[in-house]
């Protein structure tokens, strides 16, 4: 059944139209009763249909079937079917739309199945543009707009908690949607936003109202803010439009906003003064998920809003209370948005000043000491990294040193520095991984020389970490080091280090020291492979097991290919050729392979030099070794023969 459902653009191109829509999609809508997979799949292919309906005259056809579906129980249904109505309403006329999908939304905000009335609260936003706004009442929105955000307050009263959930997350796209449809309008005092909307964010927020409806607050209040600052934006640039305009006229251009667009300015900043308190609530919310929901989204709420004037001397210290939450979870996410508020690049007032925290909305007092919020935020680094929670120092040592290019080298220097030390030095391994990861940012400001004292205790510490993912990470990162601290700094104390882990009891980690021989060559030159490099290799050679002499080959094979070819000729080759003969397989057939990755570097040996090597372990007594050489050659011979005919 399912795979028929899944093919009903088929069926309908054999009935043609008349017959899809009098036959085809009645008996789709007497089959809602059946299995969910099947009406999941209707669902989806129901938006297929619209080329074999008789055109856009008859789409409205495909909605009856819809509206059933998107009053059944099953929720993934529920959603496709959305999505389908959506598509087909796109395509529809404006009068069959208003006629047709409007009337839709409208049966099913009142139907008594709290499922129907579910999915309204998901529609009325998509189709709020495209209603009509010709019966025109108080605040210029249409009679149908105003009718339609009633049902949408009446479901954000609903009884039922799930629908009063749905529409709760619904409401911050519904106000952006009014805002950017009906304009500064709906901002005057009988308009949609302060009449209508404000109110239901306040019920919404409320702390009678259950924590699946109360977790939403957060996102729509960063939605109100967006659309708030886009008015703003909007009224600020008619102004400067209107003064160009007047000043090419040859009139004064002050770049007065006139009354209307002061009026404007008055009534946003009446909206975020009544707005901010409910953000600043979910910071004390008594579940610890709603505070979770509302530091992981802080960043964004704290974008949204930092271009109205005075709201960020209200939220900071809320954010600076979210840091210090009772849940780890809480901090960790809070601390994860630490560098992004931190870059919004606003001016707010100090700690414990006596004007900070409040809700006075209004251009700064430019008379006020007021300093960036990177620079307010950076001393509570210090706190964060004496925290309990491992899980909040390991979130902080990711995300700290994004503030060093905002805040300056002297600041860096001066608030930063000490406590990214101090988790160089803690004693979860994660956390001095993650910030010695993230040193590079903090390296461009100031420098490697003031780092460099107390990071390699750090990276020494974590090289021998019992942890082999944790020495795994620091592998990764030594190119990045190397590039960092020079090559002086990098050969004297690390790069013994490097060459020792081609010893680990761990297959990972030894392949990555080979790995990272390879990408130091190319970083620092062949020249220094061959003085630094290649002698400790060279050791490793006569090592007494076998694992560290096959470990040297590899890493012999990949430092040659990042060599040039001349060098890596003359102090590769030989000592890879002189292998041949170990006397475990092992190592033997590492050294096939490393011939045969690094053969087509030198056309000039091939058939003086490798090729009879290769011969001869064509014959060994192992059959790995044999597999290998043979293998080798053939591709050598198919190169060399390819490169020979062209």
């Amino acid at each position: 059944m399912t795979p028929a459902a899944k093919r009903l653009s088929v069926v309908a191109a054999a009935l043609g139209p008349k017959r899809t829509r009098e036959e085809l999609l009645p008996f789709l809508s007497d089959g809602v009763d059946d299995d969910d997979e099947v009406l999941g799949a209707i669902a989806t292919s129901l938006r297929d249909l619209v080329p074999h309906v008789g055109g856009r005259n008859h789409l409205s056809s495909l909605l009856h079937p819809l509206e059933l579906l998107l009053a059944v129980e099953e929720n993934v249904v529920r959603e496709r079917a959305a999505e389908s109505a959506i598509a087909v309403g796109e395509q529809m006329y404006d009068e069959d739309y208003r006629a047709e999908f409007v009337g839709m939304i409208s049966r099913l905000a009142t139907k008594e199945w709290f499922t129907a009335r579910i999915s309204a609260c998901g529609l009325i936003h998509v189709a709020f543009p495209r209603m009509s706004s010709s019966s025109s009442s108080s605040g210029g929105d249409g009679g149908m707009r105003m009718a339609h955000l009633a049902h949408f307050a009446n479901l954000c009263r609903d009884d039922a908690p799930m629908v009063r959930r749905i529409a709760s997350r619904n409401l911050g796209p519904l106000l952006h949607t009014v805002v950017v449809t009906i304009g500064p309008s709906c901002l005057d005092e009988g308009g949609a936003v302060s009449a209508i909307l404000l109110d239901l964010y306040e019920s919404l927020a409320g702390g009678d109202q259950p924590d699946s409806v109360r977790l939403h607050t957060t996102q729509n209040c960063v939605h109100l803010g967006q659309a708030i600052t886009l008015m703003k934006e909007r009224v600020l640039s008619s102004s400067s439009l209107s003064s160009s305009s007047s000043s090419l006229s040859g009139g004064l251009g002050d770049g007065v906003l006139g009354e209307e667009g002061e009026n404007t300015l008055v009534r946003i900043n009446a909206i975020v003064k009544r707005i901010l308190p409910l953000i600043v609530a979910t910071i004390d919310d008594r579940s610890w998920r709603v505070r979770w929901t509302a530091a992981s989204k802080f960043a964004s709420v704290v974008h949204a809003f930092s271009k109205l004037d005075g709201s960020m001397d209200a939220l900071v210290p809320a954010y600076e209370k979210l840091l210090q939450d009772p849940e780890a979870e809480v901090r960790t996410a809070a601390t994860f948005n630490f560098s992004e508020v931190a870059k919004t690049g606003a001016m707010v007032c100090p700690a414990g000043w006596a004007g900070g925290g409040g809700f006075d909305v209004g251009p700064a007092d430019p008379s006020s000491r007021r300093i960036p919020v990177a620079l307010r935020l950076v001393k509570r680094v210090v706190q964060l990294t004496e925290d309990d929670s491992e899980n909040v120092r390991a979130a902080l040592a990711m995300v700290a040193t994004d503030l060093a290019p905002v805040l300056g080298r002297d600041a860096t220097i001066t608030h930063l520095l000490p406590p990214m030390l101090l988790l160089l030095r803690d004693s979860n391994s994660e956390v001095r991984l993650n910030i010695i990861s993230s040193l590079s940012l903090l390296n461009e400001v100031i420098g490697a020389e003031l780092l460099t004292q107390s990071l390699l205790p750090a990276i020494l510490d974590l090289a021998d970490d019992g942890k082999w993912r944790i020495r795994l990470a620091v592998i990764e990162r030594i190119p990045l080091l190397a590039k960092q601290l020079g090559k002086e700094f990098f050969t004297d104390r690390l790069l013994s280090l490097c060459v020792g882990w081609l010893g680990d009891d761990i297959s990972s980690i030894r392949e990555a020291a080979a790995a990272d021989l390879k990408e130091l060559t190319a970083l620092l030159g062949s020249e220094w492979a061959v003085q630094n490099l290649l002698p400790r290799v060279k050791q490793m050679m006569e090592h007494q097991s076998y694992l560290r002499r096959m470990n040297a080959v590899r890493a012999l094979s990949l430092m040659a290919t990042a060599m040039d070819a001349h060098t890596a000729q003359w102090e590769i080759l030989p000592i890879l050729l002189e292998m041949h003969c170990d006397p475990v397989p092992n190592v033997r057939f590492n050294v096939a392979k490393g011939l045969g990755m690094i053969g087509p570097l030198f056309q000039s040996s091939y058939e003086g030099q490798i090729l009879p090597i290769l011969t001869l372990m064509m014959d060994d007594p192992d059959r790995d070794v044999r597999y290998f050489a043979t293998q080798a050659s053939d591709s050598l011979r198919a190169f060399f023969g390819t490169s020979n005919k062209s």
